[in-house]
């Protein structure tokens, strides 16, 4: 099927490419369809999730690469809702005009079950900060 996107134009993706949101990202309950989009020139560090019910809203999530030592845990519960499998934790960047300046979300990142293609966003119990810096620097709250 053909959709619209922010940055990488009109896509054709095959069905198991679809990502279901059972649990909504915070602020856009009303999408629950997504994919993961990759920029080869960029590398893999950078993951796009691209809305496919509206082409404007796509988010830029930090793969593992980029966060070695980050590993959460999520609860029994929000196991059973993405099922067994599989799961990636990917959190939100946040990007200003200049890429060095970039934070990630660690305390609320995106759960992607990779064999079910269930995804979800959860605020995690352990005490990880909102705006982490990416690339160094000073932490903030």
């Amino acid at each position: 099927m053909k959709y619209k996107t922010r940055d990488f134009g009109e896509i054709d993706l095959l069905p198991d490419r679809v990502l279901e949101f059972v649990q909504p990202i915070l602020g856009y309950e009303q999408y629950t369809q997504y994919t993961l989009l990759y920029d080869e020139e960029i590398g893999t560090g950078i993951v796009w999730l691209q809305s496919l019910e509206e082409p404007g809203l796509c988010f830029l999530l930090a793969d593992g690469s980029l966060l070695p030592d980050y590993h959460p845990s999520i609860t029994e519960q929000q196991v059973e809702l993405l099922g067994d499998g599989e799961c990636l934790c990917l959190p939100i960047m946040v990007v200003p005009g200049n890429w060095k300046d970039a934070t990630v979300n660690l305390k609320s990142p995106i759960i992607i079950n990779t064999d079910k293609r269930k995804a979800m966003q959860v605020v995690l119990q352990e005490d990880y900060p909102i705006r982490a810096p990416l690339f160094g620097g000073k932490e903030h709250a």
